[in-house]
């Protein structure tokens, strides 16, 4: 039997997965667990947090959880000194945790802007902040954003998601530019219209999904695990010359008209 190619290989190393309770970061998780890694699982609701690293445990991954807020930015320090302290150091930094705030350009709030641009762009940059100093001194770490096809793309109630989500792109970008010479990737991935929680009232709309049906060249909504090889590739030494790039796994929907 052919063994894996070793450039995948993530044993030995952790990553901290932001927003993996559930849904796309909890795919990446156990993806990056699969192939080796040990996982640190984020999220705000401790509750919930433990039944997904039991789940996870179960299935023979070493896994630990950091349960806090990564819009609060001393939080994100606390946080991430004491993962090092206590657990490992950070090798691998998913920029997951997302939400959804739909409403009309002119009738949102200010609150449902902020809120928004705050989960899905600053937090990226608060827990980025508190990690690359730690890569920076080892000479090596990965950084993953998960961007989205809103980061090229728009479409009517979600401005704010949009927003947020082209300048995280730009924010992976400029991660590259200022951590490259010191070995560390900041990539992302853009996932489009995916089987998840946050997208489940428009799944089950059955016009919008005639519509992403259609509109996608492959015919269909994407699934969390599909995101993962992507994941493993950014994460491993198989990218280590690849920096500042955006991989979309989207079904084709970006080329198509």
């Amino acid at each position: 039997m052919a063994e894996t190619n070793p450039l995948f290989d993530l044993t030995g190393r952790t990553a901290l997965v932001t927003g993996s309770s559930q849904g796309l970061g909890l795919a990446i998780a156990r993806g990056l667990a699969q192939a080796g890694a040990a996982v640190v699982l984020n999220g705000r609701d401790a509750k919930k947090l433990s039944a997904t690293a039991k789940a996870l445990d179960a299935e023979d991954a070493r896994v630990a959880m950091a349960a806090f807020d990564v819009t609060d930015g001393e939080a994100a320090m606390r946080e991430v000194e004491e993962i090092e302290a206590e657990f490992a150091p950070i090798d691998i930094l998913v920029n997951n945790a997302g939400i959804q705030r739909r409403a009309p350009l002119a009738e949102m709030t200010e609150a449902q802007w902020r809120e928004v641009l705050d989960t899905n762009l600053t937090s990226a940059f608060l827990v980025a902040r508190a990690v690359a100093p730690r890569m920076i001194a080892r000479g090596a770490g990965k950084i993953i954003n998960i961007c989205s096809v809103m980061s090229d793309v728009a479409r009517p109630t979600i401005g704010n998601y949009a927003a947020a989500k082209g300048g995280l792109k730009q924010l992976t970008r400029a991660m590259a530019v200022e951590w490259a010479r010191h070995g560390v990737q900041a990539n992302a991935i853009a996932p489009g219209y995916m089987e998840t929680e946050l997208n489940r009232s428009l799944m089950e709309n059955a016009e919008f999904n005639r519509w992403i049906c259609g509109r996608t060249p492959a015919g269909r909504w994407g699934k969390p695990e599909e995101l993962v090889g992507a994941a493993v590739f950014l994460a491993s030494r198989a990218s280590d010359f690849v920096n500042g790039q955006v991989i979309y796994v989207d079904g084709g929907l970006l080329a198509a008209l």
